[in-house]
């Protein structure tokens, strides 16, 4: 009788409900565990190409198409990843830039090259980012809500090497430097710093105004740090170029960033920007990749863009 007894009580606690605030916990959870799945499983994954025209050329100019990658961050066996940005040569771009932290692991050199190796037979220019230095590290994400913290170095990464690659193609290293090249027919001058997030930057040493017989100013920097913008559009050039923000990477819907990692306000932490007080556009690209040690993406899909400069 005791057994039975026993049974029965289970019986009965089993069918007893759980209470308001347990139903909450445990809905809670099951949320988070499916935005935690979508997030690193579907959209880290799910690769968007935006469009922008950008009025800035001569009343009678013909369309001029830049392709912007940022923030690859490859490693091994990201196949995906590298195809597709492999894929994007047939956008038919007049330019491609990169505007840093393609690598993501010590191996990732050839899968960077993969990736890029379709664009290599258009004209092009680079500047690095951190994570073309140094690999990532662990970091507690609410870190980024700090705006003074300390930048932590991880392993090194081939920069020299890919380097001399991007450059045996013909293509422009901008790291603190400035050079006139031909695409689409035109003249661009181009500009650029290395990282300012990690204070490698030397605008000082390309600065000055604009040439005034090239078609087309466009400046480049990594981490989109609002003094440096100041002094570029100072200058004349009335396109920059940065990635670095990943676009918040996790975002709130219709909230949007909640960081930037950087200087930028929030509201621009991606896509076309008139720059304030100024006649210049920013371009900052959400960025293709995703932090090794965060591989998650939420309501920020990565992304390529392509830029295409009309008359004003």
């Amino acid at each position: 009788m005791a057994r039975k007894t026993t049974l029965v009580s289970m019986r009965m606690s089993a069918a007893v409900p759980r209470s308001p605030l347990g139903r909450l916990l445990g809905g809670l959870a099951l949320a988070g565990a499916g935005t935690l799945a979508y997030a690193s499983l579907v959209e880290r994954r799910w690769y968007a190409l935006r469009r922008f025209d950008v009025p800035l050329l001569a009343t009678d100019a013909e369309p001029l198409r830049i392709l912007h990658l940022s923030d690859l961050h490859l490693t091994p066996g990201q196949q995906h990843r590298a195809e597709w940005v492999a894929s994007l040569v047939g956008t038919d771009p007049d330019l491609v830039v990169v505007t840093g932290d393609n690598m993501g692991h010590p191996d990732s050199l050839n899968a960077v090259v993969g990736a890029l190796r379709p664009l290599f037979a258009l004209p092009g220019a680079f500047v690095f980012g951190s994570n073309d230095y140094t690999g990532p590290v662990w970091k507690n994400p609410l870190g980024y809500f700090r705006s003074e913290r300390e930048y932590r170095h991880g392993a090194d990464l081939p920069h020299e090497e890919l380097r001399e690659l991007l450059t045996s193609v013909g293509w422009a290293d901008l790291n603190n430097a400035r050079t006139v090249l031909t695409a689409g027919g035109r003249r661009v001058e181009l500009a650029g710093v290395d990282d300012p997030h990690i204070q490698r930057d030397d605008w000082p040493a390309v600065a000055g105004p604009v040439a005034p017989d090239a078609d087309v100013h466009i400046a480049l920097a990594h981490s989109p740090e609002p003094a440096l913008l100041d002094l570029m559009a100072a200058d004349g050039f009335t396109l920059m170029l940065a990635g670095h923000t990943h676009g918040g990477q996790v975002c709130v819907p219709g909230v949007g960033a909640l960081v930037t990692n950087c200087g930028l306000p929030r509201r621009m932490a991606k896509g076309l920007h008139r720059w304030p007080g100024s006649d210049a556009w920013l371009h900052v690209s959400a960025g293709v990749g995703t932090h090794p040690t965060a591989p998650v993406r939420f309501a920020c899909r990565p992304e390529a863009s392509l830029l295409t400069l009309i008359p004003r």
